[in-house]
């Protein structure tokens, strides 16, 4: 293994408050070096050890690869017949998602792979070095099998999500398709997943059957995630508490009750802004949570329906205009707070130990993601020690 050095960084965010200043451990005129795919040494550019190779960053700053806690990647078709709609006037519900079921199933494996690997790349130009993705958009015990082993061609963090909707093939029985999700698609479906997720929501599954699914996943191994409260308010954030899930996702309509529930728990309220910038639903009270003390993630969602952006950088934009979120927080959520989504430790932050997964800034600090919406400020990324982008 070689060893390289990243010098000369006007500002470098480590997300360890003991190696700099503040919750994101700011360093000013830092320098990183990288031994193989770990971070091996932080601190003062002036302090730099003698290492095999160096890259002058030439006064730009650095911060952890995005951590993309949701996305789903595997699917076929689009929908932008559907989002011209909405943005004229039609509201957006969560039946949409059968439209791509049907596109989704009959696409061959080649193109479905194609297609993740293509906005994975999108991602990681934009920073994301480390991305979940669901299946969902299969929902019989073969198509939800081949889109989690697809999945597992191009991540670890991969989350079976049967439960997506009630199958249109099982429109008049939901209970035997509940039955399906917890049976022979399960036992399809658990070798190739890390996660079990359900869309706990009117028009998809109530909490009882969300329950049962979760508890299900569970025995065979599985770690729960849920989407929760999205369209309306609804037991999903608790249940997912109860459970011990991971994270709460979309938490867009809660109680003090469902906030309280987060902040007492190690359950993440995972943010997911460009659902409601591409749906024009209200947008989650990211302020309350954080004032309650709850633990924040940002993701993109990332899908064809209610979110077809993979760019966490628009996402922290987002987040601190329209959710009242500061910069600092936008920035420690897409990247520490979702490795704590995924209850991982390795990535996330840029300390002597974690995976050298860094994105190189064309700015002098992390404010101007936000502070410059729309502009492709990464202009390097390195994952698992090898600069990719």
């Amino acid at each position: 293994m070689t060893t390289t050095a990243l010098t000369h960084l006007t500002q470098l965010v480590t997300n360890d408050p003991s190696l700099g200043e503040g919750p994101l451990g700011l360093i000013q005129d830092a320098a990183v070096v990288i031994d193989g795919d770990r971070i091996a040494w932080v601190g003062p550019s002036s302090k730099t050890p003698a290492t095999d190779n160096a890259v002058d960053a030439g006064g730009r700053s650095a911060l952890p690869g995005f951590v993309d806690s949701h996305s789903h990647l595997v699917f076929g078709g689009d929908r932008t017949q559907e989002f011209n709609a909405r943005m004229s006037g039609r509201a957006y519900e969560a039946g949409g998602i059968r439209t791509t079921v049907a596109a989704t199933r009959a696409a061959t494996d080649e193109q479905l792979s194609a297609n993740v690997a293509h906005y994975l790349a999108e991602a990681l130009r934009q920073g994301t070095t480390t991305f979940e993705t669901k299946s969902g958009y299969g929902l019989t015990v073969e198509d939800e099998a081949r889109a989690l082993r697809i999945a597992g061609e191009h991540t670890d963090e991969v989350t079976y999500l049967g439960a997506h909707i009630v199958s249109p093939d099982y429109a008049d029985d939901p209970a035997g398709y509940v039955d399906l999700v917890t049976g022979p698609m399960l036992d399809a479906c658990a070798p190739h997943a890390r996660w079990i997720d359900v869309f706990c929501e009117k028009g998809a599954f109530d909490g009882d059957q969300a329950r049962a699914i979760l508890t299900a996943g569970k025995r065979r191994g599985l770690l729960p995630r849920i989407h929760a409260n999205q369209l309306s308010y609804g037991p999903g954030v608790q249940l997912g508490v109860e459970l011990d899930a991971a994270s709460a996702d979309h938490c867009t309509h809660l109680t003090d009750a469902d906030v309280d529930a987060l902040a007492n728990s190690a359950t993440v309220a995972t943010l997911l802004p460009g659902a409601e910038f591409s749906t024009r639903a209200a947008w989650p009270d990211a302020r309350r949570l954080l004032d309650a003390g709850v633990t924040v993630a940002l993701s993109t969602d990332c899908n064809p329906g209610s979110s077809f952006t993979s760019s966490m950088p628009f996402c922290i934009a987002l987040a601190v205009r329209d959710m009242r979120m500061t910069p600092d927080e936008a920035v420690w959520a897409a990247t520490a707070g979702g490795a704590r989504a995924l209850r991982r430790d390795d990535v996330g932050r840029i300390a002597p130990g974690a995976r050298a997964d860094l994105t190189l800034l064309d700015a002098p600090s992390h404010v101007h993601l936000a502070y410059r919406p729309g502009v492709p400020l990464v202009s390097g990324v390195w994952r698992k020690g090898v600069r990719v982008a």
